[in-house]
């Protein structure tokens, strides 16, 4: 008996030893190849943060990819072969929900008037930058002038999506939503005090909260100066150098290592949009599969089949001439104008509003036809490779609030380059190119599609090319924008002989139909497209980011299929 205990025991203590040791490695995370333990400061303090797959970013769902047909199959009564089908293999991510409204936007608005006060003469041009064009309500023999006045404002219309945004305001508000939501994780694990409470800090300019900075040099924020971390470690500083603000750091810098910092917000390209739009894995017969799913919602009708909401409209839409809403009290959708979001039911997908309401931006540079021979995995047009700019002492450039540039566009609005506290990037040179087989340009927006490869005159040099036929000839912007008196100067080339198209590479594609479209614009495959100066009326967007890691959430190691369908 006494030996079946001591038997006992020794198992008992043998288990509760190794588990501790197993738990031990776990915390330490030792390398399976070297030995060496990371996260300890005995083998150098190496860094190996820990994944957890399943924290979806605020407001998002989780899109699974896969493959579909991207394009249109019916219905096709422009007879313009826009879309032409194309299989298409799309990465998973996350998208909106829903569009962004204006409530959000207007926080964005709120933050930037208080980091960059337009009463200062460096930043008076940032603020009205991203301001939505409220006139795009005005019209000439309409009375909606009301709508510009309290449209974006007023709180009766807080959840309503915003428009009047130009697609560079939309990537700007992604821009600034990624520095947002980052900042509150480092503030609410910590690491980061909160500025907002600390009078001592100052955030304005130069000194606001940017991601990139910080994974770079954190201490160049609030005020301080440009130490360099080295595995999270700070560089000693040479003697005379100035202190860094350190009062806003109260942990160890979390780098990209880490993995609990969100991946950059951007808008959905054009094949996620309609991949997420088209929702196909929830019917998943040989014509939906094939792209002839007509809307977001399964079906091919626009009013609700079911017995309880049987005769409702499905989306917010023009049903004819004069017609924006239906009779009142019967067979109306709810909406003359853009309605709140989550108006109507979702797809499949869980996404709101992705035939109806307002058509949306998409980040695609635009062109005519998706190329047959073009990357069918994740395709994108409009790839702009860059690096940051270093001076001559080695160092990343911060722009500084006197060095702020500014582009004058087309339609006579400014928007600087870059915002003050940001790093300054380049495009990439030949040299950072040199002897690459996956590209060879920084610029990629018009590849194998009107550059000087993809021509016919692809054999002449560039002074001769210059006065050659060119595939997307736009009017070129003049060299001299604006006069003494800051007036806009209009001299746009108009030449009947070269200039044939206002398709260029700032010309961007907006999906899904509109409050002020027709039933046949409501199909996901549709597509369109405006300069990304423009705003109007019906036209808004919603953020989309990558998902990393495994394809699909909480993956498990299992040879059993994950779904199992059933033929009704």
């Amino acid at each position: 008996m006494k030996s079946t205990f001591k038997l006992f025991s020794f198992l008992i203590i043998s288990l509760v030893v190794l588990s501790s040791c197993q738990s031990s490695r776990r915390g330490s995370s030792s390398s399976s190849l070297t030995g060496w333990n990371f996260n300890d400061p005995s083998y150098g303090n190496y860094l190996k943060g820990e994944f957890k797959d399943g924290n979806v970013p605020p407001g998002m769902v989780h899109i699974e990819g896969g493959t579909y047909t991207m394009g249109l199959v019916q219905d096709d009564v422009m007879f313009d072969w826009n879309t032409t089908p194309k299989q298409m293999h799309v990465r998973s991510f996350y998208m909106d929900e829903a569009e962004v409204t204006n409530a959000e936007y207007g926080l964005f608005l709120q933050y930037t008037k208080d980091v960059f006060p337009p009463e200062d003469p460096q930043f008076k041009h940032i603020y009205p930058s991203i301001l939505p064009d409220t006139l795009v309500w005005r019209k000439g023999l309409g009375n909606t002038n009301l709508l510009s006045e309290s449209y974006l404002r007023h709180p009766a219309y807080s959840e309503y999506p915003v428009v009047g945004v130009t697609w560079l305001q939309a990537n700007e508000y992604c821009k600034w939503r990624t520095n947002a939501v980052n900042l509150k994780i480092l503030m609410d694990k910590g690491v980061i005090t909160n500025i907002f409470k600390e009078d001592s800090l100052k955030f304005k300019g130069k000194n606001n909260f940017n991601t990139d900075v910080y994974l770079d040099q954190p201490y160049a924020l609030f005020d301080g100066d440009s130490t360099i971390y080295k595995r999270g470690i700070p560089v000693p500083r040479k003697k005379g150098d100035p202190k860094p603000a350190k009062g806003a750091f109260t942990g160890r810098q979390v780098t990209s290592s880490d993995g609990i910092l969100s991946q950059k917000f951007r808008l959905p390209t054009e094949v996620e949009w309609e991949y997420a739009a088209k929702a196909i894995f929830e019917n998943r017969e040989y014509n939906n599969i094939r792209g002839r799913k007509k809307y977001a919602w399964a079906g091919k009708y626009t009013r609700n089949r079911s017995k309880s909401q049987r005769g409702d409209q499905l989306a917010n839409f023009k049903q004819g001439k004069g017609n924006y809403s239906g009779i009142a009290g019967w067979s109306s959708d709810g909406a003359d104008i853009p309605n709140a979001v989550r108006s109507y039911p979702p797809n499949a997908f869980g996404l709101y509003d992705m035939s109806g309401n307002v058509a949306e931006w998409v980040s695609d540079v635009y062109r005519p036809l998706v190329d047959s021979e073009a990357n069918d995995f994740n395709y994108f047009r409009g790839n702009i490779f860059t690096k940051k700019l270093i001076d001559q002492d080695g160092k990343v450039v911060i722009v500084d609030d006197s060095q702020v540039e500014l582009d004058t566009l087309v339609n006579g609005k400014v928007m600087p380059k870059a915002l003050p506290g940001s790093f300054r990037y380049i495009p990439i040179t030949k040299d950072d190119t040199y002897m690459r087989r996956n590209y060879s340009f920084a610029d990629n927006s018009d590849l194998n599609d009107g550059d000087q490869k993809s021509s016919k005159f692809f054999n002449l040099e560039e002074d001769q090319l210059a006065g050659s036929p060119r595939m997307y000839n736009s009017p070129i912007r003049p060299e001299s924008e604006r006069d003494s008196l800051g007036n806009v100067v209009s001299k746009l080339e108009y030449d009947k002989k070269t200039r044939r198209t206002l398709i260029s590479n700032k010309t961007r594609v907006y999906k899904g139909g509109s409050w002020a479209d027709r039933e046949y614009w409501l199909d996901p495959a549709q597509r369109r497209y405006f300069p990304e100066y423009i705003s109007t009326n019906y036209i808004g967007f919603r953020c989309a980011t990558d998902k990393v890691g495994p394809m699909v959430r909480n993956q498990k190691k299992t040879a059993t299929p994950r779904y199992i369908y059933s033929r009704r």
